[in-house]
């Protein structure tokens, strides 16, 4: 059973998950409208919230109740790693005559509720102290500097990160020695840059890791993988100042411990809408570009490895061990989910959770919620729980005049649950499939009655596997290879030789249909670099192709195309140089 906190205008309770659904005995519901902050520890076990009187810990595993703290206006509630602290935090307020504050961050002590240390926070973004998983050292930032404390001890400072200006640090997941990503915005000209450190190594600037500096960056996101070997970081601007986007401008950078660096060069202009590392640490994946978006899988050498084409999304999860792959289009788009079968590159299923306004995988990896909030959605709160099959198992949906402010799984440790084979045949469910009927497009009345034409606005890319094929790109071909391929080339102008003819016949205006994606890898010349070049040249000249095409059959071309065609030249001579080059 995976219990289900959900917290909303009906109180706070816990859910019992599949396959029961029933409300949880081992949490007392607390009824009253004002539960402003829930929070479990890292392992599942322990559970506190601020009901507006008190902040109340409770084991969740026996029912126990642990202590209670007088903290009426906590908003923000944190454990630490191995359950010895929980931190809490409260909006701070000066006094009347413009004194300083009391201290609104406070540390105590799970056990005994005994307060161990309180801070001044002012700003609730980056509240919490962060810790390291075994909790030998403790940091937050203050006054642009990174404080450091030793086995909980917040009495003594026991080290200090001090650069210029450091705005955010991230400490490394896992085992130690602990590593420490801070990032330090540019100024005056000067670029932004990320660093990686040891700690406690910090003396001179010969001591980091790694270092990235990079221009364009008014806000970044760092994210480490799951040993600890890497960071990724979106750098992204309020602004874009080519106006090509509401939403700024991102780039992607990845920065390893081993001091190498890069930037994840993206092969779509437009947003980055979400970076994902998979929990095997060696994959990741992008969601970036303009709508429809594209979804990438790269490797640590920032190499493709998947492309899972154009699509309405912008968000990825991985499952907890790292199988499975759900893209997924939520907030202004329509809830369209993608289920993946990371091994094989296989989609599962597609199912389409409407108006969700969140998403979060079991712990099992074989479960998932999503839900529908308020704030962000005032109508139709509510939950379901999915198999990632596609077979939805159970909805819940508050009363008209009621909300639901946040419901989220009892997290697990880690190897509690081990990978499970994936399946790809529907789960039995005892609701109906939640497909919704495709809407209809809008016809003028003049067209009504007339054989539908079809145009899109854009074509979709389908789901193509980047990984080079076995032996193409590193070793020559062999002899066999080489004549099968001939063959295979030879055979399939013959068929566009004929197309072609089929086509100029007026008797028959049948649209060209795309030829099969050859299987046999084309000859390369060693250099992944160049290859590219040709397949991206290739690529432009067969879209000027399709323009001539299109202008022949009496389309009134847009400027830019016909600027495309007139590169047609130039295109060809500089395939010609690369491919003389080979």
């Amino acid at each position: 059973v995976f219990p289900l906190a959900v917290r909303g205008s009906e109180g706070l309770y816990m859910v019992n998950g599949p396959p029961s659904f029933t409300e949880s005995t081992a949490f007392q519901r607390d009824s009253g409208k004002n539960c402003k902050a829930v929070a479990f520890s890292k392992d599942g076990s322990l559970f506190a919230w601020c009901n507006g009187e008190k902040v109340n810990i409770v084991n969740v595993t026996n029912a126990g109740f642990l202590c209670s703290l007088d903290l009426p206006k906590a908003v923000c509630l944190e454990f630490s790693p191995k359950n010895n602290i929980l931190a809490t935090w409260q909006a701070y307020t000066t006094g009347k005559d413009g004194t300083a504050g009391t201290p609104n961050l406070q540390l105590h002590d799970v056990k005994t509720g005994k307060c161990l240390k309180s801070f001044i926070q002012k700003k609730s973004q980056n509240w919490c102290p962060c810790w390291a998983d075994d909790e030998s050292i403790c940091a937050r930032n203050v006054n642009n500097e990174v404080h450091f404390f030793e086995n909980n001890n917040f009495d003594t400072i026991a080290n200090k990160l001090h650069l210029q200006k450091v705005n955010d640090f991230v400490l490394s997941p896992g085992a130690q020695p602990t590593k420490v990503a801070v990032y330090v915005p540019g100024s005056k000209g000067a670029p932004s840059f990320v660093r990686l450190y040891q700690y406690p190594n910090f003396a001179g600037p010969q001591s980091a890791l790694a270092n990235k500096s990079f221009f364009k960056a008014d806000k970044v996101t760092m994210l480490w993988n799951k040993k600890a070997t890497a960071v990724l970081v979106i750098a992204s601007t309020e602004v874009d100042k080519t106006g090509a986007s509401y939403y700024g401008e991102q780039t992607l950078h990845y920065i390893a411990t081993n001091g190498e660096s890069a930037v994840v060069q993206l092969p779509k202009n437009g947003p980055i809408y979400d970076v994902v590392w998979n929990p095997n640490s060696v994959e990741f994946c992008a969601v970036y570009g303009f709508m429809p978006a594209k979804a990438t899988v790269f490797n640590l050498k920032c190499d493709p490895v998947f492309d899972f084409g154009t699509g309405p999304r912008n968000a990825a999860y991985y499952s907890p061990q790292g199988h499975i792959l759900v893209l997924a289009g939520f907030g202004n788009l329509r809830g369209q989910m993608e289920v993946w079968d990371v091994k094989n590159y296989k989609l599962i299923s597609k199912p389409v959770a409407s108006d969700s306004t969140y998403f979060a995988w079991c712990p099992d990896g074989e479960h998932i919620v999503t839900a529908t909030c308020a704030p962000r959605l005032r109508v139709g709160n509510g939950y379901k729980i999915w198999h990632y099959t596609g077979s939805l198992l159970h909805t819940y949906q508050v009363p008209s005049n009621e909300e639901m402010w946040q419901v989220f799984w009892q997290p697990f440790l880690e190897g509690v649950f081990p990978v499970k084979a994936v399946k790809y045949q529907a789960v039995p469910s005892e609701l109906p499939s939640a497909e919704p009927k495709p809407a209809q497009a809008y016809r003028p009345p003049a067209l009504r009655n007339k054989p539908v034409t079809s145009s899109k606005l854009h074509e979709d890319e389908p789901p193509q596997n980047m990984k080079p094929q076995s032996g193409s790109s590193d070793k020559p071909l062999s002899k066999t290879a080489l004549k099968n391929q001939r063959k295979h080339e030879a055979k399939k102008a013959a068929k566009q030789e004929a197309r072609a003819d089929a086509n100029q016949e007026p008797t028959q205006p049948s649209a060209p249909q795309s030829a099969p994606r050859s299987t046999v890898p084309a000859v390369t010349s060693g250099d992944p670099e160049v290859d590219k070049k040709i397949k991206n040249l290739k690529k432009k000249l067969k879209a000027i192709e399709q323009l001539k095409e299109q202008a022949a059959a009496g389309k009134q071309l847009e400027k830019n195309q016909l600027e495309k065609i007139q590169k047609e030249t130039a295109l060809l001579q500089e395939l010609e140089d690369l491919e003389l080059g080979l």
